[in-house]
């Protein structure tokens, strides 16, 4: 049975082979070449990869994600696909589940959500519920550079808080709108925001994410 993270790999390689490697992504700067690139190394490149954290390998982890970019684009989609390879940190069941799977889900949004005729994805109730788990778990760090208070609410009315203080931004819509605009993508998510509208336009413009 295939887990969450193997699922949302192939839903973003399906995305990423039907754009091409020149379209656009949410991204800013990146074209989807850019992206598959991106996830390559994160994956294959583990010692680049710690450039994602570590802000003084940034500019390597760079080098090395351009020069994966140069590759075949084919390549980097087969790549994708078929996953880490078995020296790999991800190529465990349950790092892979824990690290990929909303990774790769945000991912397919930048590409889905860039293209001028995407449509809304019909999440799967079981998978929703593993969106919300994970923003409850890491609102904190998520919202941590908001400069108001901040909390997240399903429609059902559970909340997560993302960072305590006032006035406060209620944001309410499905866990996968809600993860798409705690990690950074507030313009695509499809959600209604409530408070004062100087502290929503603060929000609505706020490098979140990690």
């Amino acid at each position: 049975m295939s887990t969450h993270a193997q699922r949302e790999r192939l839903v973003l390689a399906d995305l990423l082979e039907a754009a091409g490697p020149g379209a656009p992504t949410l991204c800013e700067g990146w074209t989807t070449r850019d992206l598959a690139a991106h996830i390559v190394v994160r994956e294959r490149r583990t010692d680049a990869a710690a450039g994602l954290i570590i802000p003084q390998l940034a500019d390597r982890m760079e080098r090395i994600r351009r020069e994966f970019a140069e590759k075949p684009y084919e390549e980097l989609i087969q790549l994708i696909r078929t996953g880490p390879p078995r020296l790999s940190p991800y190529a465990l069941k349950q790092i892979d589940e824990a690290a990929n799977s909303v990774e790769f889900f945000v991912h397919a949004e930048d590409v889905r959500r860039a293209q001028p005729d995407w449509t809304r994805r019909t999440i799967d109730p079981v998978f929703g519920d593993l969106l919300w788990r994970r923003l409850e778990r890491g609102a904190r760090l998520l919202g941590r550079k908001s400069p108001v208070g901040l909390v997240l609410r399903r429609p059902d009315g559970q909340t997560a808080v993302a960072h305590r203080g006032t006035p406060v931004v209620t944001v309410t819509g499905e866990p996968a709108e809600l993860t798409l605009f705690a990690f950074g993508r507030q313009a695509a998510a499809e959600v209604a925001t409530e408070g004062e509208q100087a502290a929503v336009s603060k929000v609505s413009g706020l490098e979140l994410g990690i």
